[in-house]
């Protein structure tokens, strides 16, 4: 069956880095890996994507600090500098011709 599955969060000091990872399985044709996070009370937006064409896009929020990064049915997130406004659930998106698959979501916490 199809399976996203995410690693890597935790719980760092500001200005300390983190690795997520995501890995797909069992999806044709993926068009396109990325994250995206919602922190408590909020909408879950966009952290940063990559096509298969390896077109990135990333928000403004994040810009610098973090990067995305594919291999075939992985993505990653390098994500440094970490500010206590990134605290958030991560999720992973999967892209396939006819649907998105998401993961169940990794906890970042950024502590002041």
């Amino acid at each position: 069956q199809v399976q996203v599955v995410e690693s890597g969060g935790g719980s760092v000091q500001a200005g300390g880095s983190l690795r997520l990872s995501c890995a797909a399985s069992n999806i044709r044709a993926i068009t396109a890996m990325g994250w995206y996070r919602q922190a408590p009370g909020k909408q879950r937006d966009l952290v940063a994507s990559i096509d298969s064409s390896g077109t990135i896009t990333i928000a403004d929020s994040v810009k610098g600090r973090f990067t995305i990064s594919r291999d075939n049915a992985k993505v990653y997130l390098q994500m440094n500098s970490l500010k206590p406004e990134d605290t958030a659930i991560y999720y992973c998106n999967t892209r396939g011709i006819f649907k998105d698959y998401w993961g169940q979501g990794t906890q970042v916490t950024v502590s002041s």
